[in-house]
């Protein structure tokens, strides 16, 4: 005796090949790429929010003036050697004529300044990630040893890349939600059109007997595993997309905002499951609902 898998499957109140279905497919695929996309973005975006953040809050900036007869170069390497000798510096080192004016010409323009204009120099510090150095513990030694430079303090900063990282997740999480709410507005709707293009089938269930709730969860287990197949699809497509951004992003101005690792890929698992609930839930709602109110 052949096994026959169908016997065990609930018939479909709507045909297996039916042009609405492929409509709707292919929309829930949609909702479900774009969902996926936007988890895979949303963990990328925060590990660049992360990695700004600890690089701001491991280094400072010191900008040395010369004064006197002192070279600015002598300035900021006597102000690199100030600074090393304080503790949370791991390491400080004077920048070039070069860096400095590179630096510069982003506001005069690629021509060069006169040598006579005395052009600050930096300092590039490297604070210990434990105990790092405070602005105020680096001003003092800078004082005391008689340079005239200023600490660019990096906790404004800081403090902008963690409100940008926040509002970030929360814009994540909003459209997760408003996905969401339109693949159950969009089973509910397919939900309603079958209902009512197998009215008359509904009419002879209730005649032989069939409650409210088995019709329900026939329409159920129906959107619950075309949502499922059309999740995969969804995601599917999103960690193509990512795969791609990762493998030949690297370098491009893109990556370096949104840095896809492999492990980002594994965010859009679970859509095909979030997707295959909301569509069961909201079918079997929506029929309740519709069949409850017919008389």
């Amino acid at each position: 005796m052949s096994a026959d898998v169908e016997r065990w499957w609930p018939s479909p109140l709507l045909p297996r090949r039916d042009g609405r279905q492929v409509s709707l497919f292919f929309t829930v695929a949609v909702l479900s790429f774009l969902a996926s996309l936007c988890a895979i973005g949303a963990l990328a975006a925060d590990r660049a929010a992360e990695g700004w953040k600890d690089q701001l809050l491991g280094s400072a900036t010191v900008v040395v003036r010369a004064s006197g007869l002192e070279t600015p170069d002598a300035a900021a390497a006597r102000a690199a050697e100030a600074l090393a000798g304080v503790r949370g510096v791991t390491q400080a080192r004077a920048l070039g004529k070069a860096k400095a004016d590179a630096l510069i010409a982003r506001f005069v323009g690629p021509d060069p300044l006169p040598a006579e204009v005395p052009v600050p120099r930096l300092v590039a510090v490297d604070l210990d990630s434990k105990s790092p150095a405070t602005p105020a513990a680096l001003t003092a030694a800078l004082r005391g040893a008689g340079v005239d430079a200023s600490v660019e303090d990096h906790g404004p900063w800081t403090s902008q890349i963690m409100r940008a990282s926040a509002l970030a997740r929360a814009v994540a999480v909003g459209l997760l939600a408003m996905i969401a709410s339109a693949a159950g507005a969009v089973i509910a709707f397919a939900s309603r059109q079958g209902l009512a293009a197998r009215r008359d089938l509904v009419e002879l269930l209730h005649l032989a007997g069939a409650t409210d709730a088995f019709i329900a969860g026939m329409f159920q287990v129906r959107f619950a595993r075309m949502s499922a197949q059309a999740g995969i699809v969804g995601a599917a497509g999103a960690v193509l997309c990512g795969a791609l951004l990762h493998r030949f992003g690297a370098g491009q101005s893109l990556a370096a905002i949104l840095p896809v690792a492999w492990t980002d890929l594994a965010a859009p698992l679970p859509w095909p499951f979030l997707a295959a609930l909301i569509a069961a839930v909201t079918a079997r709602l929506t029929v309740q609902a519709v069949l409850e109110q017919t008389p």
